[in-house]
Formats: structure tokens, sequence, C-alpha cells
């Protein structure tokens, strides 16, 4: 036993002797000196052993642990210097007095720049920004804002739909008769966010952004609905940017308008992106439409309080600001496209 008490302590300085890392040493303690180790499984047969050898034996296995523990010691310090050596050489060519390199920052997205832009604009006029759900019930995206299942205003909406009752939101909206359930009048609000239709090609996205706005009170006008969008469009676009307002149809307004301004790049001579008529389209509006009110319980009395909606696609703002013509630019991450911005 006393033979493999030494052999075992041999093999274990040699190959310590060949540790290049500290990982390899402490493999080495745990193979040696471990419970389950070789030392272990020595010592487990000193009980087999006459009564008068073991107090002898034991004393030389103590000797061999503490030998093995002191070689693993030096080991360890061998390794650490030979790493120090080598950092320092790596660093010697290092020069420390020059400047650092700054990290490259990123950019806001010009669809959120647009968006924050819009906001921004609304806000100066006193508008309230609120959030609501784009998963969506079906109540509240079609039926509350006068358009029942079987109205034909529902062909012109490519909604996705989660189940029967519940579908990813097609415009804001629903924000209108939300908002109105909950505060009384007067209401000064713009919904902004995410919406989602089956559409997809130059100027359509499944999913895009857009801006509703609600003002309800007493005694607001189609006077106050036109002074509001033309200032929004001023401050967008430019003071010098013409306005019309041109009849339309929505099912929760009425009477409803569409929003054009003066082509952005031909200034209205007639080009290419405005299809030779020298005006775009940019939002919708109108008067809130009298039945919405039936749908809220709130004091909305329909003789006493007066009101007007519009929304917008930011996606479609953005486009006219920047002169883009094809909204898939935007979500297709080109760096070289989104450094412009």
């Amino acid at each position: 036993m006393e033979q493999d008490l030494l052999k075992l302590q041999a093999e274990a300085l040699a190959r310590l002797t060949q540790a290049k890392a500290r990982e390899e040493v402490d493999t080495l303690r745990i193979q040696y000196l471990g419970r389950k180790g070789f030392l272990a499984a020595i010592m487990k047969r000193l009980g087999e052993l006459p009564k008068e050898e073991r107090p002898r034996l034991g004393q030389v296995a103590n000797q061999v642990k503490a030998a093995m523990e002191e070689a693993m010691a030096q080991a360890v310090t061998r390794i650490e210097s030979i790493e120090t050596a080598q950092a320092k050489e790596r660093s010697a060519g290092l020069d420390l007095t020059l400047p650092g390199r700054r990290p490259k920052r990123g950019r806001l997205h010009p669809i959120t720049q647009t968006f924050r832009e819009v906001c921004d604009i609304f806000i100066r006029l006193g508008f309230e920004i609120v959030d609501g759900p784009e998963v969506e019930l079906d109540y509240y995206n079609f039926e509350a804002l006068n358009i029942p299942k079987d109205h034909p205003a529902r062909d012109m909406q490519d909604t996705f739909y989660v189940s029967e009752d519940v579908v990813l939101r097609t415009h804001t909206s629903p924000m209108q008769v939300r908002v109105m359930e909950k505060t009384p009048p007067p209401v000064k609000i713009i919904a902004p966010g995410k919406v989602f239709r089956r559409d997809s090609d130059v100027t359509h996205t499944p999913m895009f952004h857009q801006v509703e706005g609600l003002m309800v009170g007493d005694g607001g006008s189609f006077g106050d609905l036109k002074g509001i969008l033309t200032t929004f469009v001023h401050q967008m676009y430019g003071e010098d940017t013409a306005v019309r307002f041109r009849p339309s149809f929505f099912p929760f307004t009425e009477p409803s308008a569409e929003v054009d301004i003066q082509c952005v790049l031909c200034r209205g001579a007639g080009c290419r992106l405005c299809g030779q008529t020298g005006w775009l389209e940019i939002l919708g509006s109108g008067m809130v439409h009298p039945a919405l009110y039936g749908y809220v319980k709130n004091g909305y009395d329909t003789g006493a309080v007066t009101g007007f909606a519009f929304g917008m696609g930011v996606e479609r703002i953005a486009m006219l600001k920047y002169g883009v013509d094809d909204i898939r630019s935007f979500y297709e991450n080109d760096v070289r496209f989104l450094n412009q911005f």
C-alpha cells in the first residue's frame, strides 16, 4: 500500500508539471484528492491492514496528500505568472493616451419621428393622448361606430379576425366610444397606435400607424374642425401649403370630408405622385354622427353636445413629408434608406 501511495504521488506531481491552465489543476485536484478520488480509494484499504501498520501508513498518506496540495499550489502560481507576463506582452504596444472610440448612436425611425411630430402638434393644440387595446372587440371596432354586422362599410375594412367577436383593430377610432363611456363632455383627445388590415402593396401594409382625434363639447362646429386641421397641415408641411376639404362618407361622421393638401412635389402643377391633380389626400374627418352618442350613457345628449373626429395614417403623412413613393421602404430595414432621416 505504501508503494501505491508513493506511486500515486509521483504520477500526480508529473501531471501537474504539464498543466498549462488553472482549470487543468482543478481537474487534477478532483481526480487525486476528491472524495471519490484516487487517494480516497487507496485509503479505503487501510482497514484491511494489521492494526500495528495502520498508523505508519496513515502518516505516509498524509505526507502524500500534503505534497500533492503543495505541488498544486505551485502549479497555480506558475500558471498565473505566465498569464501575467503574456498580458503585459499583449499590452506593450497599447497607447493609453489615444482617444477612445465613441459608440455609434442610433436614430429614431422616420415613422417614429413623424408619429412624435403629429402628437406634439395636437398636444400644443390642447389635445390629450389616450391609448387602447390593439386586440379589440368587434363591438367597439364596428358596431359602436355605427357599423352593424350587415353594413356595407365593413367591406371597406379588410379585417383580421381573432374570433367572431374579437378582431385586430382596423383603426384607432374605437377609442371614441371607449373614452366617452368613461369621460363626460367636454372631451379633446387623440388616440395614436398600431392598426391592422389585410392589405399589402406600394401604399398599404398589413400593420400601420394611425392617429384618431375626437373633440366633443358644447358648440363644436365644422368650422372648428377646419381650423384645427388647417393648423395641423401648416405646422406639418409649412404655412404656404394649400388645404381643401372634399365631401366624403364615413359611417361614424356626418357630414364627412376628406382633407387634401397641395402636392408636396409639384406644388399644385400636377405630377406622377398626385396623378396630375395637384392635390394629395392625407386624412378623413367629419362631425360625430349622432348615432354614436346613443352608445354612451354618460351625459352625451344628442341635442346638447356636438363634436368632430378625424383620423390619419402616419405612414401616409411621412410619405408625403419625405417624398417616399413606396410605403414598404419604411419596413425593409435598409440602412441606406434609414440614414437619410
